[in-house]
């Protein structure tokens, strides 16, 4: 018997090696303390990984806020810059349509002496005018005006103020007188020349007008509270008026 103990042995230790080596390999992975250490090396990479990730992408998010309000104020200032063209231009045109039309309606003004002299058809009234008469002198002020000559129109129709004072057509000399010192930018010479007409011809035809441009004289001259108050009385003298409305306009840029 004892000759066959080792085969019994051997019977029974081996199924019980084969279960614990079974046992050996059904333990989990992560009760091994080789892997514990590789999972946790691995959530500390990913852990510094992700802060990494997160400050870069802060930093990018921050680089494009800035780059972002930049914009803004670089498109604000294209467009301030684009408003402040456009008033300019707009100016201008006002300008030009106001003067061209003042031109127009001082020429039909003059046109009724003219035509009036014509009709008399006497040969003193020919002789007057080609002599230099009131109105001839007037006349030849105000094509220079219209010519764009402005320093003969200024000599023109200071020299008829003053010779003929008293004229009818003296409101006229003195308005384009204010006239052409605007459109050659001499604002304090055409303040001072649209402010005479309201004094000396307060009934005058174009004193509405002469109200309305020394307003406008006072605001390039920067001068924005008297201009604010010329241009208000502007509206409050002439309601329902052209120079009215233009006063109105106006007023809405000043400050």
């Amino acid at each position: 018997m004892a000759h066959h103990r080792p085969g019994w042995l051997r019977a029974i230790v081996l199924p019980l090696l084969a279960v614990l080596a079974a046992g050996c390999v059904s333990t989990p992975a992560e009760d091994d303390p080789l892997q514990i250490r590789i999972d946790d090396m691995d959530r500390r990479i990913g852990q510094v990984e992700r802060v990494a990730t997160g400050q870069n992408l802060l930093e990018m998010s921050q680089r494009i806020d800035a780059l972002q309000a930049e914009l803004r104020r670089l498109r604000g200032q294209v467009e301030v810059l684009e408003n402040a063209n456009e008033a300019l231009r707009k100016q201008q045109r006002d300008l030009y349509a106001d003067l061209s039309s003042r031109l127009d309606g001082g020429a039909a003004g003059v046109a009724p002496t003219g035509s009036a002299s014509s009709a008399a058809g006497t040969a003193a009234d020919s002789s007057a005018q080609a002599a230099g008469s009131a109105d001839a002198q007037y006349g030849r002020a105000f094509d220079a005006l219209k010519a764009a000559n402005y320093p003969a129109a200024i000599s023109g129709m200071r020299e008829f103020l003053a010779v003929h004072p008293d004229h009818g057509l003296a409101s006229n000399a003195q308005y384009w007188l204010g006239e052409a010192y605007y459109v050659t930018r001499d604002y304090q010479n055409a303040a001072a020349a649209f402010a005479r007409v309201g004094e000396r011809w307060p009934q005058s035809g174009k004193a509405p007008d002469a109200l309305l441009k020394l307003g406008y004289a006072q605001f390039e001259l920067k001068q924005l509270a008297a201009a604010k108050q010329t241009l208000t009385q502007v509206g409050a003298r002439y309601p329902g008026t052209e120079a009215a409305r233009l006063a109105q306009e106006r007023l809405r840029r000043i400050p």
